[in-house]
C-alpha cells in the first residue's frame, strides 16, 4: 500500500483467525525471504505464543508485536505463523499460536521491523470475511 514512511499492508482472511495468520505471514514476509528459509535444510521448530485482548484490533496488534519481538529477541529466521486456538468469552479474546522457524546458520533478515504501529491499524468484517490494515515501523 502506498505510504509516506514505513511499510503498510492489507491482509485478508475468510475469518478473523485466518486474517491474523495472513497478517503475521505478511509481517514475516517484510522481515525475511520466507521461501529461502523454507528451502533451508533442518527441522522445523515452533515457538509458542499466547495473547489476550478485549477487542479484535488489540489482539491483532498484540499478536503481531509479539511475533516481531520474539523473532528479534530469539534471533530466529521465521517463515510461518499458525493459530492453535482462538477463543472469545465474555470480554476477552485469547489466542494461542506458533511461530515456525528453522535453526539456520545465518540470521536471514531482509528488513528490520522495529514495531507494529497501532496508528491506523484496523480490522473490519467484509462480505467475504475480514480485512486488516497494518503499518510496520521499520
Amino acid at each position: 500500500m502506498p505510504h509516506t514512511a514505513d511499510v503498510a499492508f492489507i491482509a485478508y482472511g475468510r475469518d478473523f483467525g485466518e486474517t491474523i495468520e495472513n497478517a503475521a505471514l505478511a509481517t514475516l514476509g517484510v522481515m525475511f525471504d520466507l521461501e529461502r528459509i523454507r528451502k533451508e535444510k533442518g527441522r522445523v521448530k515452533a515457538l509458542r505464543i499466547t495473547e489476550r485482548a478485549s477487542n479484535r484490533e488489540d489482539l491483532l496488534w498484540f499478536t503481531l508485536q509479539k511475533v516481531v519481538t520474539k523473532v528479534d529477541e530469539k534471533r530466529i529466521s521465521a517463515f510461518g505463523f499458525k493459530i492453535n486456538k482462538l477463543s472469545e468469552s465474555g470480554k476477552a479474546i485469547v489466542l494461542h499460536g506458533s511461530i515456525f522457524y528453522k535453526p539456520v546458520r545465518k540470521y536471514m533478515a531482509l528488513l528490520d521491523v522495529k514495531a507494529v504501529t497501532p496508528h491506523g491499524l484496523e480490522i473490519r468484517k467484509t462480505k467475504t470475511g475480514y480485512r486488516a490494515r497494518v503499518l510496520l515501523d521499520v
